[in-house]
């Protein structure tokens, strides 16, 4: 090798060592604060997700209580039909709970529950429904006309 190869050669490998001299401080920077935008996208979706789950429990703890308040607007229903001739084999499923063109909790009835209404001549039958988390409740009042 000549001695203007070695110097050339010397010159480049100065030549590198500065790039990266330079270079490597902001790489490391960049990478720290890539490092920083991927923990805090990770803490962002972990909180979205623990939120979409609380919002998806507290939507089915709602459902939840509305079925025991239905339940217990079919067990009221139920219980104010008693008093008509011939409702002791009224059954459950005969009985719905369903909700009129406003929205409000509306009776619909079936089999043998809607032959009684329509031999009693008609009944309206009026409920009103109430639950929490930890209890549900209905009245209902049957009435002939």
């Amino acid at each position: 090798m000549t001695t203007g190869t070695i110097i050339a050669i010397v010159v480049v490998a100065l030549i590198v060592v500065a790039l990266l001299a330079f270079m490597l401080p902001r790489m490391r920077a960049k990478a720290q604060v890539q490092k920083r935008e991927r923990e805090l996208q990770t803490r962002r979706d972990r909180a979205a997700e623990e939120q979409r789950a609380e919002a998806t429990a507290r939507e089915r703890q709602a459902s939840e209580a509305e079925q025991r308040a239905r339940i217990a607007a079919k067990e009221a229903v139920y219980k104010a039909m008693q008093s008509l001739p011939g409702a002791r084999g009224v059954g459950w499923r005969e009985i719905e709970v369903a909700r009129d063109d406003e929205g409000r909790p509306a009776i619909r009835l079936y089999g043998l529950a809607a032959r009684i209404s329509q031999e009693q001549g008609g009944l309206a039958i009026k409920i009103s429904l109430t639950h929490s988390a930890l209890s549900a409740g209905a009245i209902a009042i049957v009435e002939a006309p």
